[in-house]
């Protein structure tokens, strides 16, 4: 069975995000297309998500210095076992789709920190000497969903400002993702009479993208 990840980065539903609009259309058609696949929505900002901080650092440390696991802290057991959990998810599924708005530029916190969390060496990635860094889920796909007020996506006057979909597209390719592509739902601030044209432009898009996913 296709297992999928329907990974969403944004405090509000279908309801008020365009982002999560185009998302759920997707994740819809897609399921229409591939009844027998298994969805799996992860909300961010409904999740557990550690950061990487000192007892995440230090429990790294002592299991690499050959402790083991029952001679860390409770907090570090805690959130070493945690990140462990999101990064096996990550590995175990065959495809990702990723939705968030654009912020300041970039997206929202919550989805920088699960991209720290699924980026762990000899899982996702590992290193090997004379050759560098080699990215370990070449048979993977992932679309990213982004909306934005202005126009922002690629190729776009203003693409040098956008830093959420580039950092993402960057990490599929750091981690080997084979197939990356993004769907855009933007410019309802700049032409804000054009708004319900643009986001139906982008529900279509979203559908026909699904059935060839």
């Amino acid at each position: 069975m296709t297992t999928v990840l329907f990974i969403t980065a944004h405090p509000h539903d279908h309801n008020i995000s365009q982002s999560m609009a185009v998302g759920r259309e997707f994740v819809q058609s897609y399921r229409s297309s591939n009844p027998y696949d298994e969805v799996i929505h992860l909300d961010l900002y409904q999740m557990d998500i550690p950061q990487l901080d000192a007892d995440v650092f230090s429990g790294w440390s002592k299991l690499g210095a050959g402790n083991t696991f029952d001679t860390l802290t409770a907090a570090e057991r805690s959130k070493v076992s945690r990140l462990n959990e999101l990064v096996d998810q990550f590995v175990a599924a065959d495809k990702y789709v990723f939705v968030s708005p654009v912020w300041n530029y970039s997206y929202p916190p919550v989805m920088k920190a699960y991209i720290d969390a699924i980026c762990v060496a000899g899982k996702t990635f590992r290193y090997i000497p004379g050759q560098g860094r080699v990215g370990l889920l070449n048979t993977k796909k992932a679309v990213h969903i982004q909306a934005s007020g202005s126009i922002l996506s690629p190729g776009s006057a203003d693409a040098e400002l956008e830093m959420g979909h580039r950092h993402l597209a960057n990490i599929m390719d750091f981690l080997g993702v084979s197939s990356f592509e993004g769907i855009f739902v933007e410019g309802m601030a700049a032409a804000a009479d054009q708004a319900s044209v643009i986001v139906e432009r982008a529900l279509q898009r979203a559908r026909e993208a699904a059935v060839a996913f």
